[in-house]
């Protein structure tokens, strides 16, 4: 059985052989039949707390108090922020290396990838042909102007895109394209991922960039499935490179108060059992060899992961961030 709490207790309760803690940047219900399943098979229940921001600070404020085990985020940046605030510790386990491609894990095993998404480009299908979309760096092709919609530069996901940029083609460059992608908007950065999907099918603009995990969501929305119906995925690649991803991720607390059981759901996470659950509820791609993602997410078709170190990416966003500020991205 899934437990959820909006506030577990500043103060650890004492730890139990039969529960583990969660702190997740995901809703309890996106997870729940990951939760569910693992009950299951172990019987350790799994109290999640939603914190969609102020992790770290209150996992700081905690301390060796925290009642946190695990910690689950949907960004490189916010792993490694987690890293850095020294509230993880490190795991080694044979059952995550033999699950996990090296690219995605920690070096020192401080974090561990679960899943992946691509950060792709959603083009109308009246108004853009097959094959027109190409690489990342063509967005800033004044062929564009006009016709692309985005979110904020300074959000994580459009920062980590800016990142890995960054860590392709060097500063010079990579100013030169934010400064070409912003001349090409249609508007103002504004709203999520699909709210530029809808810009799309209402003609307000011809593509976009979006995390594929949303045309599922959208799909599952009978007012958005318009919207949806309105475009394909497209892959871009960089020159010099593959398609870009992020991941979701899980780390192992400093505190663990439950650290044996943490140990077992962070196994857990990467079996084919919880890959193929976590994967099909979110829409995301597996990370353990051998594991297919759902039908929905395979019939967006295949691409080529870039192979850029995400903690090299991770490491590059206070350049990024700077440069987008430096561009007025959002101005």
């Amino acid at each position: 059985m899934l437990r959820t709490t909006l506030a577990l207790t500043l103060a650890a309760a004492p730890a139990l052989a039969d529960e583990i803690n969660v702190y997740s940047y995901r809703q309890p219900e996106l997870i729940a039949p990951l939760t569910e399943a693992f009950t299951e098979e172990t019987g350790i229940e799994v109290n999640v707390a939603f914190l969609n921001k102020g992790m770290v600070e209150r996992l700081q404020a905690e301390g060796d108090r925290s009642p946190a085990d695990v910690v689950l985020t949907v960004d490189i940046a916010r792993l490694n922020e987690l890293v850095e605030a020294g509230v993880t510790q490190p795991l080694s386990s044979q059952v995550l290396t033999d699950s996990v491609p090296a690219a995605l894990h920690g070096p020192d095993g401080q974090w561990w990838g679960v899943t992946t998404r691509a950060r792709i480009v959603y083009a109308s299908k009246e108004r853009v042909a097959d094959g027109e979309v190409t690489t990342y760096e063509d967005l800033a092709d004044p062929k564009w102007k006009g016709r692309i919609c985005t979110r904020s530069g300074t959000h994580d996901y459009n920062v980590a895109l800016v990142a890995a940029m960054l860590h392709h083609h060097g500063e010079d460059y990579t100013r030169t394209w934010l400064e070409g992608l912003k001349a090409n908007l249609a508007r103002k950065p504004e709203g999520n991922d699909r709210a530029q999907v809808k810009a799309i099918w209402a003609g307000e603009c011809d593509i976009s960039l979006g995390n594929t995990y949303y045309m599922g969501a959208m799909l599952a929305d009978p007012e958005q499935v318009p919207w949806a119906e309105s475009v394909r995925i497209e892959f871009p690649t960089f020159e010099n490179g593959g398609t870009h991803i992020n991941l979701s991720g899980v780390a192992l607390t400093k505190a663990a108060p439950n650290k044996e059981n943490a140990v077992k759901f962070i196994e857990f996470l990467a079996s084919s059992q919880a890959q193929e659950i976590y994967a099909e509820k979110n829409n995301e791609y597996p990370v353990a060899p051998g594991t297919e993602p759902s039908d929905l997410v395979r019939s967006w078709g295949e691409f080529t992961p870039d192979d850029t170190d995400l903690v090299d990416i991770a490491k590059l966003r206070p350049a990024a961030i700077k440069l987008i500020e430096e561009v007025d991205f959002d101005g």
